[in-house]
């Protein structure tokens, strides 16, 4: 059944190639608190130490250097909360263009300034109103751009799964992989990795409580909607899956663990006392889950993707400050 998906495991070997010596190669860090708190033993791949702070450089490059070079030259496109923003914007810096991004009007003021830090136009809409795929969409095709969508795009998913390569090389066999949903590209590029390299490796995504579009999809056989999700974890407010992402994921993924905000803020807060790490509060469901006894069994050996790092001084204070 894997082999007739829509990314392969040389989609993503082509990927790694096409990104090295670009992407950061970023580092897994343990924790022998970490070990003893949950029982086991936890490799984190920090991808909030990638370029533009989170796991998204990795596909929007991918893609947008797969262009062929007319349409790179007339600019690219994307719609984003906030990490995919920044990524697509730097990938088109890199290649000699530029990017036009829609970004929600509540997007974090850092990840919005880093965008147009990149050298991005800003569009913005209201995400509780508006569809941004369409808005995104239809912004593309009026300017003449190659739009490069935040997941649902099979080079953008098997750049993602690089992370997963790159964790999987470093650590050997894994018994889980442990990674954050939303759209669900990094956790197909992930899964199509772990499981070409390692088929019995469960494979776990993590999704906030107020955001279950993909838990509810996979349990249900069919891609599910629900409301907006209003969570911290603003890259994972996300109200259904991909279509490609979850014809991999279906497929690919064992479980979805769910966690609350607090969960969250309390693995952010681990994360920056015990490992001097900074993580976004989307980067950090994966921790959480695992601390919070959401993964069931437990597995000796796990892997966990922190996603990213995007958050400013004073919103990552309001929130441990809680």
């Amino acid at each position: 059944m894997a082999a007739a998906l829509p990314v392969t495991f040389d989609d993503v070997r082509a990927a790694a190639a096409r990104l090295e010596g670009v992407a950061h190669r970023t580092p897994v860090v343990t924790s022998r608190t970490l070990n003893a708190l949950v029982g086991a033993q936890v490799f984190v791949k920090c991808e909030n130490f990638q370029r533009v702070g989170a796991f998204k450089f990795r596909g929007a490059y991918n893609a947008a250097a797969q262009l062929p070079p007319d349409r790179l030259a007339k600019g690219i496109a994307a719609y984003s909360s906030g990490n995919h923003a920044q990524a697509t914007a730097l990938a088109a810096r890199e290649l000699g263009t530029g990017a036009v991004i829609l970004m929600p009007e509540d997007a974090p003021r850092l990840k919005r300034e880093a965008t147009a830090g990149y050298g991005a136009e800003i569009v913005t809409y209201d995400r509780y109103t508006e569809d941004r795929t369409a808005l995104g969409t239809a912004l593309a095709e009026d300017r003449g751009l190659a739009l490069i969508p935040p997941y649902d795009h099979p080079h953008v998913i098997a750049g993602q799964g690089t992370a997963a390569l790159e964790l999987l090389d470093e650590t050997g066999p894994l018994d889980a992989l442990i990674v954050p949903v939303g759209g669900g590209g990094l956790i197909a590029g992930s899964a199509t990795a772990a499981k070409a390299l390692h088929p019995g490796i469960r494979v776990i995504g993590v999704e906030p409580e107020e955001g279950d579009d993909t838990k509810r999809s996979l349990e249900s056989g069919a891609r599910v909607t629900v409301p907006v999700p209003r969570t911290i974890a603003d890259g994972q407010a996300l109200p259904t899956p991909g279509e490609i992402t979850f014809e991999i994921n279906r497929c690919l993924v064992d479980a979805v663990a769910l966690v609350s905000d607090a969960e969250i803020v309390t693995a952010m807060r681990f994360a920056f006392e015990r490992m001097k790490i900074v993580l976004e509060p989307s980067g950090a469901t994966g921790l959480a889950a695992l601390m919070a006894g959401r993964v069931e069994p437990l597995p000796p050996r796990v892997g966990i993707i922190a996603s990213g790092g995007n958050i400013d001084a004073r919103r990552f204070a309001e929130l441990l400050g809680r």
